[in-house]
């Protein structure tokens, strides 16, 4: 079967450290914090460690994810990482679910959040895959911005709020939320669980956020991606010549020829978190 081209995407965390300035911190304080985003997100944050954190979504009703986030343990409030875009829009919907819960939820402005490629004093391992690294919230202007991270990002596999899902596009298994912890099936009910818990015990996940290596830049998001005269998946966000893509497993399967978006020729790769089987993929 056809394979694609040979690109070579970087597998390893090897930036440096960096803050995000497109990410916002909230912080959640109150005696029941933990069973009130326990109750809203997909991830186990009940059973999450002191000091630990985890990374899941809050979903549409329809099972979609409105947003994603990171949730950090500390010993005086529990630390939200979210998208800045979508920081406003959050705050309201956590207020809104807020009712009589023993919680307060405020923005954290005194705080960022860093990346790193080797461990931050402080920070804590990316809870999706050990190939990113790891974050901390660091004081404001304490951590410089850098580069590396969305490169190392995009060739792990892992989506990005504002460069792949923005708010109500995917379902969580076709964003990996399955692959990498970010869905527990053991906790009770959340938004959306009746449809994720579905498409876990169907096997109806037909497509998947994959990264591709293209011979050539990067076809920009939105770009149809074809194999001869079949559509397998569209590009997403993406960083020179790599990029990650929206892609039909069974369509992929099926491709008898090279791939192609805009006259770029592409190779799916097969994420080192992956336990589905990718066809046609470059390990």
């Amino acid at each position: 079967m056809w394979n694609g081209n040979e690109a070579t995407v970087m597998t390893l965390a090897d930036f440096g450290t960096q803050v995000l300035a497109e990410r916002s911190v909230l912080r959640v304080t109150g005696p029941e914090a933990r069973q009130f985003l326990h109750g809203l997100l997909t991830c186990d944050v009940e059973a999450m460690a002191n000091g630990g954190a985890c990374y899941g979504g809050l979903l549409t009703p329809q099972g979609k994810i409105l947003f994603d986030m990171f949730v950090k343990d500390t010993a005086e409030a529990l630390l939200i990482d979210c998208a800045a875009s979508q920081k406003a829009e959050l705050l309201k919907r956590l207020a809104m679910y807020k009712l009589r819960a023993k919680v307060m939820i405020a923005e954290a402005n005194d705080l960022a959040v860093a990346v790193s490629g080797s461990e931050i004093s402080g920070g804590f391992p990316d809870p999706r895959t050990p190939t990113l690294g790891w974050r901390a919230f660091v004081l404001q202007d304490s951590v410089s911005a850098g580069t590396g991270y969305h490169a190392a990002r995009i060739a792990a596999g892992v989506a990005d709020t504002d460069a792949d899902l923005g708010s109500g596009a995917f379902f969580p298994h076709e964003a990996n939320f399955d692959q990498f912890g970010a869905v527990s099936f053991s906790k009770g009910c959340y938004i959306g669980q009746e449809v994720v818990s579905r498409m876990e015990h169907r096997g109806t996940a037909r497509a998947r956020m994959l990264p591709v290596a293209c011979d050539g830049v990067a076809p920009p998001k939105g770009s149809d991606i074809r194999s001869g005269d079949k559509s397998i998946g569209t590009m997403l966000g993406s960083d020179g010549d790599i990029g990650l893509a929206q892609i039909r497993l069974d369509r992929l399967a099926d491709a008898g020829a090279p791939l192609l978006s805009e006259g770029v020729s592409m190779t799916v790769q097969k994420p080192s978190f992956a336990r589905y089987d990718v066809p046609n993929a470059k390990d």
